[in-house]
């Protein structure tokens, strides 16, 4: 349903207007921001990509961007579909490139176009929704933004949040002005647990709301058999000195995790150690790091064909390739954990038949539910410290990996088919709304 900004209460109209005021003077401080000025001018629309469409999906970074992906290629290919997917971050927009590459190659009827999501301004989306003109917006996960949905909203497009999940804290700052959202509503919310639900349904109304699984559970390739950019990897591995993964470490937990490289290296002299940031504006914190605590320590971007030095550190400046070191690992330790920052995926490695060490911080991983704990499959660890012992002991006592893959698969199986629901809402949507294509 289409609304105004006359049908607004008077404190949702002050509202917005300090929202917009906010951004105007926010706009020119974010051109200087590192991960924001990549793409600023289509984030303030000097760029824009061309309308009508039928589907526009905002990916917020780069795991929201693989869910993205997951749904794109899941829609049916019996007819032509014209698709806008933003995204956030440089992170997000090279996997939608990659995968858009991909889908040209193979011929596909589906048109995806791509761009960096604009700023919220409200007069800024106001024009956004207007020339782009989706008939149906998918947001994913925690993508709720004010001035999109109002301008949504104006121009009547259909609205669905899907693999959709709220925390207490962000629900608690909504409550702030709970007529204000249950006015900007979307169509329909498909949550991925019941206290997701339950959150949103306190937001929106509880006949807007429903539970789907994960798709990130349909995004994990149960077979964990090393790919061919894992065996490359491995073939720049020295024998007999093990391989440790820290990966999607992030900027508040980094001394904790050199303090932790440092205890591991003095049982383990000879480990070779891969560091994966989580973001890569951080290479140059690390490397001034790396540099104090080791001279033995070099980019993933200059290693040859050559093996790896005994005992090195990795650091890896290359995206895309964690996956390909899960594979060939001898232990993981899954970053965002240590501090609390709701952890990072550890499905990976698990598939691969490591168990992975986390910090205590997994609540954006609460979808997994505690059963995998309880089977032993996590490592939850309180500290640094403790995740240096848990680490330590599997090196040295690592479990039968064909029998943690096993376990983990059968886990998995069980929680698959979000990505199916998800698809076909959003066809029943899209069939519901009328095209203004030529």
């Amino acid at each position: 349903m289409a609304i105004n900004m006359m049908r607004l209460g008077k404190l949702q109209k002050f509202s917005f207007i300090l929202y917009d005021m906010g951004w105007r003077l926010a706009l020119p401080l974010l051109r200087l921001n590192p991960r924001l000025k990549d793409g600023y001018a289509a984030r303030i629309l000097k760029v824009l990509p061309k309308g009508p469409i039928d589907i526009w999906i905002q990916a917020a970074s780069a795991g929201e961007a693989y869910l993205a992906v997951s749904l794109i290629k899941a829609l049916p290919t019996d007819r032509e579909l014209d698709i806008l997917v933003s995204t956030n971050t440089r992170q997000g927009m090279g996997i939608l490139e990659k995968a858009g590459a991909e889908l040209k190659a193979q011929g596909s009827r589906l048109n995806v176009g791509l761009s960096f999501f604009p700023f919220d301004k409200p007069s800024i989306m106001e024009t956004a929704v207007r020339k782009i003109a989706p008939r149906v917006m998918v947001l994913l996960e925690t993508e709720l933004w004010p001035g999109l949905l109002f301008a949504l909203h104006k121009y009547g497009c259909r609205i669905l949040i899907i693999n959709a999940r709220m925390t207490t804290k962000s629900l608690k700052r909504y409550r702030m002005l709970p007529n204000l959202w249950k006015k900007l509503a979307p169509e329909r919310v498909l949550a991925i647990s019941r206290a997701d639900a339950d959150r949103f349904a306190e937001l929106f109304g509880a006949k807007t709301v429903g539970i789907m699984p994960n798709i990130k559970f349909d995004r994990v390739s149960l077979d964990g058999s090393p790919d061919d950019k894992a065996g490359r990897l491995h073939g720049l591995l020295p024998e007999d000195c093990g391989f440790l993964v820290l990966g999607s470490i992030r900027q508040e937990e980094e001394s904790d995790i050199i303090a932790m490289i440092e205890k591991i290296r003095s049982r383990f002299p000879d480990l070779i150690i891969g560091l994966f940031p989580r973001h890569m504006h951080r290479l140059t914190a690390w490397r001034q790091n790396l540099q104090k605590i080791q001279k033995n320590w070099t980019y993933r971007s200059a290693l040859s064909t050559e093996p790896i030095k005994p005992g090195a550190i990795v650091l890896w400046d290359a995206f895309g390739e964690l996956n390909a070191a899960y594979a060939i690992a001898t232990a993981v330790f899954v970053g965002g954990s240590l501090a609390p920052l709701g952890g990072q995926n550890f499905l990976e490695p698990l598939i691969h038949g490591i168990i992975p060490v986390i910090g205590p911080s997994w609540e954006n991983f609460a979808w997994v539910e505690e059963g995998l704990f309880s089977l032993g499959l996590v490592r939850k660890t309180k500290n640094w410290q403790t995740a240096a012992a848990e680490l330590i002991d599997w090196i040295e006592n690592p479990a039968p990996r064909d029998q943690i893959r096993d376990m983990a698969a059968d886990y998995v199986k069980k929680r698959q088919g979000g990505t199916e629901q998800a698809c076909r809402l959003l066809m029943q949507t899209l069939a519901s709304q009328p095209s203004d294509k030529p």
